[in-house]
């Protein structure tokens, strides 16, 4: 309500009826009565308590949000928003009775005791009208941001359905295999478990929000075992997380997405092979690839980064950080603690 100009009509009408309210209630010698003055200052004063009141909300908003402790806000808020109001009633009515219109001394103390009555009333009410709009407002941006937030789920998740049964990852491991199984039976078949274990991991946790590190690292073994036999020495892995940080959790794929788009925007070669590194500092998960990118670029959607950033969003306001140099490609996760 305080950024909708039609509040100052309702300060008038409201003004209006409350020296209405007063002249009924504390009736004043016709003789000592100027009714236009009695109106505009009940008017005036209406305006200040009202606009002060939501100087005060707006000042509160930034320091105290109703969202982050409403219990506090309320104790801090009220009794800043009656002592407000009460004094510039009271320094109003002596104003009023200096420089406009004398108040007989046997109504002074009535008229001042029912004018900061009837401004803590329209204090109160004001702050109920605030407060029940600004509760409102949130319940219903909750809504929306839930709704949102399922729909970017299931968009997520279809996203990382398709990455999952990329149809060029699962060639190129058939292809791999199939040569394989005429070269070395033996480690066709050490390939068929880990090619095994990287699908039930994808499909087991299809809908899984959050995953330890530690899970997340025993799939990737299994993922950069296919990496190694498809790339040859073309390829390098240096995981080097420590234990106690094997209980923390991140969305599960990450990794996965990490040394996929590692792979598709690097060249990987005998001339110019490709060092992944997985590490820890700081509560924080560095997957680090030297920058060699390829001289045809292969074509990409621009959605693996994005896709682990907005999911971040749901869980921590952390960021996920991108640094890039002429030498190196470095992306860092935020590790999340368990709720």
């Amino acid at each position: 309500m305080r950024k909708k100009p039609v509040r100052f009509i309702y300060m008038i009408i409201i003004g209006f009826i409350i020296g209405y309210i007063l002249d009924f209630l504390i009736p004043v010698d016709p003789k000592d009565d100027n009714k236009f003055f009695h109106y505009l200052s009940s008017i005036l004063i209406t305006a200040i308590v009202w606009e002060g009141n939501l100087w005060i909300d707006a000042f509160l908003d930034r320091k105290y949000p109703w969202i982050v402790n409403p219990k506090k806000r309320i104790l801090i808020h009220l009794p800043l928003s009656f002592l407000y109001s009460a004094v510039a009633i009271y320094i109003s009515m002596l104003l009023f009775d200096h420089f406009v219109c004398d108040i007989p001394q046997q109504e002074h103390g009535n008229l001042v005791g029912a004018c900061i009555l009837m401004g803590l009333i329209v204090t109160l009410t004001i702050l109920s009208i605030e407060i029940g709009a600004q509760f409102f407002s949130q319940w219903k941006k909750s809504l929306i941001e839930v709704e949102k937030y399922k729909t970017e789920s299931v968009q997520a998740q279809l996203q990382n359905l398709k990455n999952q049964v990329n149809p060029h990852f699962l060639f190129n491991n058939l292809s791999v295999l199939s040569s394989l199984v005429y070269k070395d039976q033996d480690k066709a078949v050490d390939f068929i478990n880990q090619l095994s274990k990287v699908y039930r991991y994808l499909l087991d946790n299809r809908s899984t929000e959050l995953i330890t590190l530690e899970e997340e690292l025993l799939f990737i073994n299994s993922y950069t075992y296919l990496l190694k036999i498809r790339f040859d020495t073309n390829i390098h892995f240096d995981i080097d997380v420590p234990k106690s940080q094997l209980d923390k959790l991140i969305p599960p794929m990450s990794l996965q997405m990490l040394i996929e788009n590692a792979i598709k925007h690097n060249e990987v070669s005998s001339q110019l092979p490709l060092t992944v590194s997985i590490k820890t500092e700081d509560a924080v998960l560095e997957v680090i690839n030297n920058y060699q990118p390829r001289t045809v670029a292969e074509k990409s959607s621009g959605t693996g980064l994005q896709n682990i950033k907005d999911r971040y969003k749901y869980y921590t306001n952390k960021e996920v950080k991108i640094e890039s140099t002429e030498t190196t490609f470095i992306v860092r996760i935020p590790l999340l603690n368990r709720a």
